[in-house]
């Protein structure tokens, strides 16, 4: 059963159309990538997809009782405003510390709780960000371009996270992202939008659509084996010290 049915959504501001009838379904437990160039309505569609927009035609159906869980873009903090981690994990309403010390796990920060917003590097603020969307056990994580900022290794190990979040919580992972060489093998799925859904399918077949190609040119295919060298080399190594750990 999916967990959120898109049903030929039409979105307008004005008399502008940002996204026409576009379909898609989020089923359990999956990655699904929405990639595009800028302004073809990828944020428009995660709103819609969390009811802060009403498409102007269509439907959005979400299961009921489906939790969700959003990492944004950026979220502004007042730098002079003296906030722990754990302080910030606590709002609006007081979270056990349990809570907070599992959901820092599970973003890969598991140090961060008594440090100070205002002195966390970009990675580890979005990681937190990432923690604030898992207190809640999302079973539907949305991420709208969540590493915006981030260098490329921020990015790739961001991703990899995620990854090794739904691994080991079973949530399903919607990503809007333009960073096509860390996202797309990170997925399950990818749908390409402008506007429109102009292809869909695994990261291989969008990857070698025409559609795909004229937005994103033919150069963009090996990405996948460039993000794939880099999660390889980043595994063997990973065992490589744990043997000589061991030794």
């Amino acid at each position: 059963m999916s967990l959120v049915d898109v049903d030929n959504i039409s979105i307008r501001y004005g008399a502008n159309t940002v996204l026409s009838n576009v379909s898609l379904r989020i089923e359990a437990g999956e990655i699904l990538t929405i990639v595009g160039p800028n302004g073809s309505g990828k944020t428009s569609l995660l709103r819609a997809i969390i009811g802060a927009v009403k498409p102007s035609k269509g439907r959005v159906t979400r299961s009921a009782g489906v939790r969700l869980g959003y990492v944004p873009q950026k979220l502004h903090i007042d730098p002079t405003l003296p906030m722990t981690v754990a302080r910030f994990l606590s709002l609006p309403q007081a979270v056990p510390v349990a809570d907070i010390e599992a959901a820092l796990k599970q973003a890969g920060v598991p140090d961060l709780a008594k440090a100070q917003m205002s002195r966390l590097s970009g990675g580890q603020f979005q990681r937190v960000l990432l923690a604030r969307a898992l207190i809640g056990k999302p079973q539907l994580l949305l991420l709208d371009e969540a590493t915006q900022g981030l260098d490329q290794p921020g990015s790739a190990a961001f991703y990899r996270q995620i990854e090794t979040v739904r691994r080991q919580t079973g949530c399903a992972v919607l990503m809007i992202s333009h960073e096509l060489h860390v996202v797309m093998s990170a997925s399950d799925r990818v749908i390409c939008l402008n506007g429109h859904v102009c292809c869909e399918g695994t990261p291989e077949v969008v990857a070698s659509a025409p559609e795909y190609r004229a937005l994103f040119g033919s150069g963009t295919m090996g990405a996948l084996a460039l993000y794939r060298h880099d999660h390889d080399h980043d595994h063997h190594a990973c065992e490589h010290n744990k043997t000589e750990a061991a030794e």
